[in-house]
């Protein structure tokens, strides 16, 4: 017998089995949607696994736990609390937002969150998917992966895995693609147009993902916010002496031993593992992606120039001041001086080069402080010059991309953290109301705020239905090419400039040796 339909829980029969979803301000959501087996027992620091299905009817009206992380109760001096408990690891799952359950075949639109590749994760609400289906007719879909120990953990070879392939998060996301790919009709979507962005650690792992050969035809367009593509990513036996110290720290021997460990263990020698690799003048990235061999046989940001994502389409940029995120408000980063500041610069530029790219930095900002140099010099060399080269080596492959620069300050801290990692997210997602909780977005005059939120969302709205970013409250945003470089510059005046990033690019291009791509 047929169901009657529920205007306030739509339904939608999957061959895993039927889902019972719920209608949020005019859209139809469904939660906690699972794409995988629960990776627990002896699924734990495995591949995932398809998911069994279930019997019955579903309800996804609800999130479920987030992937399991650590919680400072509180939260923190730049994004307040956020990502707070339940966590569990029953959550390699999707949450998804529709206009309607129907055969509308809209653009698809996919976020994958950042977090460090230890934090965040896709129910969160700040990533709510809601204004972009409202606003833009597209079906939208934020998943859940593994991170920290559970998804960047590298194992090596062992029993089931001779050939010692790694990245159980990029599988995790593959696996989430897939569903996407074979269900989103259902859901009044279109397999055949998808978008897939992400923001810091989550755009790594878009461009990971456009790499793989398996996803060849199945990504039309990537949207890349704040890509860490100057990360220098470990091979497998360097790795191996990460794990060796991690393992160490949970008080076990063998990769085996943890998987029987409560997961609460992980997470706590997690957090030990930020002192284990920490470097002076470096984002601390206790977990990375690795280069196994197998799941990744290049740096991700090289897959967008050659094999299965060089077609795909492109918009890539960053914020101005990137690492004021993580370096602004350390005091013990504020009293450093310029020789310490110098000898940093030398790690990348050589020592004979570093008094004079110091000098650089500080005339490109009056007054700077040894910090200040630091921040920028972070800044350029992990996120906005690896970019750039991205940018420079498409336009001469006649692939050009779309570039931004993100330079309105935040108010809060008294201004010291300008232009910050992570503070374009509301503008892109347009909405604030889910940030109240963040000291990052605090005190902006609210006219410039939705100015500018509006011309960001619509450009990512129209980047993902057609993969041209225009739209007629936006300046005209030409491709990046060899000649113009044009970069949209988002601050309270947006324009689109030539060149914006030269100072940069130059100082880069002519003291730092090598670089990507």
């Amino acid at each position: 017998m047929a169901l009657a339909p529920d205007p306030d829980h739509p339904r939608v029969d999957l061959p895993p089995g039927r889902l019972r979803g719920a209608t949020e301000g005019g859209l139809c959501v469904f939660r906690a949607v699972p794409y995988a087996a629960p990776p627990v027992g002896g699924l734990r620091l495995r591949p995932a696994a398809p998911h069994p299905g279930w019997s019955g009817t579903r309800d996804a009206t609800a999130d479920g736990p987030g992937v399991p992380q650590p919680y400072l109760p509180g939260g923190d001096p730049v994004l307040g609390g956020h990502g707070a408990p339940p966590f569990g690891e029953d959550s390699l799952t999707l949450t998804l937002w529709t206009p309607a359950v129907d055969g509308g075949r809209r653009p698809v639109l996919v976020w994958i969150h950042g977090g460090g590749f230890v934090s965040g994760s896709g129910s969160m609400p700040i990533y709510s998917g809601d204004t972009f289906a409202r606003d833009g007719d597209l079906v939208v879909v934020c998943i859940n992966y593994r991170i920290g120990p559970l998804g960047y953990l590298y194992t090596g070879a062992e029993e089931g895995n001779p050939e010692g392939a790694g990245n159980l998060w990029l599988g995790d996301q593959l696996a989430a693609l897939r569903w996407i790919v074979e269900h989103v009709a259902s859901f009044g979507g279109d397999p055949g147009n998808i978008t897939v962005a992400g923001q810091s650690g989550g755009a790594l792992s878009v461009a990971a993902l456009a790499g793989l050969p398996e996803t060849q035809g199945l990504i039309r367009r990537v949207i890349l916010q704040s890509p860490p593509f100057g990360l220098d990513l470990p091979g497998p036996d360097a790795y191996l002496e990460r794990t060796a110290a991690f393992l160490e720290l949970t008080g076990v021997k063998t990769v085996a031993e943890l998987r029987g460990l409560p997961w609460p263990a992980l997470i706590g020698a997690a957090g030990a593992m930020f002192a284990r690799t920490a470097r002076w003048g470096h984002w601390p990235t206790p977990f990375l992606p690795v280069i196994d061999g197998v799941t990744l046989t290049r740096h991700p940001v090289e897959a967008l120039l050659h094999g299965t994502a060089a077609d795909v389409d492109v918009l890539i940029g960053w914020t101005r001041e990137e690492a004021n995120f993580g370096f602004a408000l350390d005091p013990g980063y504020a009293a450093a001086g310029r020789e310490r500041v110098t000898a940093r610069i030398a790690e990348t530029f050589g020592a004979g080069a570093a008094p004079g790219v110091y000098a650089a930095y500080e005339r490109s900002r009056p007054g700077a402080r040894p910090v200040d140099v630091l921040m920028d010099l972070i800044t350029d060399e992990l996120f906005r010059v690896p970019a750039l080269r991205l940018a420079e080596a498409r336009a001469r492959a006649g692939r050009p991309v779309r570039a931004y620069q993100f330079d309105l300050p935040a108010p809060a801290h008294g201004g010291r953290l300008g232009a910050a990692h992570c503070l374009e997210l509301p503008f892109v997602f347009a909405n604030f109301d889910r940030w109240a909780h963040a000291p990052l977005t605090a005190g902006f005059d609210p006219a410039v705020r939705d100015g500018l939120a509006d011309a960001m969302h619509r450009a990512w709205i129209a980047f993902a239905r057609t993969g041209d970013p225009n739209h007629p409250a936006l300046p005209a945003w030409d491709p990046y090419d060899s000649a113009a470089r044009t970069t949209m510059r988002f601050d309270s005046v947006v324009a689109a400039l030539p060149d914006l990033a030269g100072d940069a690019r130059r100082l880069h291009g002519a003291a730092a040796p090598g670089g990507r791509p």
